[in-house]
């Protein structure tokens, strides 16, 4: 080696380790990962709607998230992130670095939320369900839900058959949804169930959306077997059909808020001075008794063909019916069942 050389290879040595050094150090702070892992699975970071900097970072050092928080700091600052904050709910895997945490933070890379929607009674329940999972601002939902002229424009419903635009089942949604993308949401999902074929098997029983919606809820409430939804809505059909009343007791307990309190309708319950009393009045009542779901929807759909009027439940505890053609078999099978509701001490 010329001598020259050998008085530059202690310079270029240390020119080799600063390299390295300075590589170790960009990697260190930028993509080794940075993420805590926890035993239970990946973490989740919420950040609300109007939340600052300083507030994202008390969170991630409150709840630990972050291995080095000052690194972490060092390259969401260098970002600009803090004048970028988005909203939501973002999922923190344990093998993230800096780099990867703060472009997913500075583009809104959340993460969506798989929300059940369960079938509800009554309007003021579905503010409390939603903004249980969602960051949705409840007080907000209830003014729509409550916006009767919004609504018809909206979705062509109002305060009384809005109801009927929620079809129970698993969504998924991003946790900053807000009250109004949530019901657009509700109403894509209402729209994506009636495809035309369904129209069409409406129209052929000369019956609106919402008139199978209501029946639907009817029918919902009057069982939980999916093989007697047909028959029961085949009964009820046969009654519309013949002008008669459907005197269909969960009705009787919808303006009496008993729906899933009361086992049982009694004589007096029948003089309720309600639309949806349907001993008193004919036809369906004005809105659904409770959100069918779409099993609920497809046996008004597609009922089964007979020319039963009556039904009632199996004495046996089975949740089944027994149906009949005539009153008089009716009320046979109804004593039977009434004997049975004594004998267990049911009085509500």
């Amino acid at each position: 080696m010329p001598p020259r050389s050998r008085r530059l290879l202690p310079y270029f040595l240390l020119l080799a380790l600063l390299a390295s050094a300075a590589g170790y150090t960009v990697w260190r702070v930028a993509y080794r990962p940075n993420v805590t892992a926890f035993a239970e699975g990946p973490a989740y970071l919420y950040i609300r709607t109007g939340t600052g900097y300083a507030a994202v970072l008390d969170s991630l050092q409150k709840h630990e998230l972050l291995l080095e928080p000052t690194t972490f700091r060092w390259v969401a600052e260098h970002h600009d992130y803090p004048t970028h904050i988005l909203p939501g709910r973002y999922r923190l895997d344990p093998g993230m670095g800096n780099i990867d945490l703060v472009k997913m933070l500075l583009f809104g890379r959340q993460d969506t939320v798989k929300f059940e929607l369960k079938p509800f009674h009554y309007l003021d329940q579905l503010p409390r369900k939603v903004c249980g999972r969602l960051e949705t601002d409840s007080f907000k939902l209830e003014l729509l839900l409550g916006d009767n002229e919004g609504l018809q424009r909206r979705y062509h419903l109002d305060t009384c058959t809005i109801r009927t635009m929620f079809v129970p089942g698993q969504y998924r949604l991003l946790w900053n949804t807000s009250a109004p993308v949530f019901l657009d949401s509700v109403a894509a999902r209402y729209r994506r169930f009636w495809r035309p074929e369904r129209q069409a098997r409406a129209d052929s029983l000369k019956m609106t959306r919402t008139q199978v919606s209501v029946l639907a809820s009817i029918v919902q409430r009057e069982t939980a077997q999916p093989t007697d939804k047909p028959l029961i809505a085949a009964v009820y059909l046969n009654r519309l059909r013949n002008g008669q009343p459907l005197q269909a007791d969960p009705t009787l307990l919808w303006p009496l808020h008993g729906l899933g309190t009361r086992k049982r309708v009694l004589n007096v319950d029948k003089k309720v001075d309600s639309p949806y009393n349907t001993y008193r009045h004919k036809g369906l009542p004005p809105g659904p008794i409770t959100t069918p779901l779409p099993g609920s929807l497809l046996a008004v759909l597609k009922p089964a063909h007979n020319q039963n009027l009556f039904f009632c439940a199996r004495p046996d505890g089975s949740g089944f019916s027994d149906f009949a053609e005539t009153y008089a078999q009716h009320k046979l099978n109804a004593r039977r069942y009434q004997h049975r509701l004594d004998s267990l001490g049911v009085k509500r």
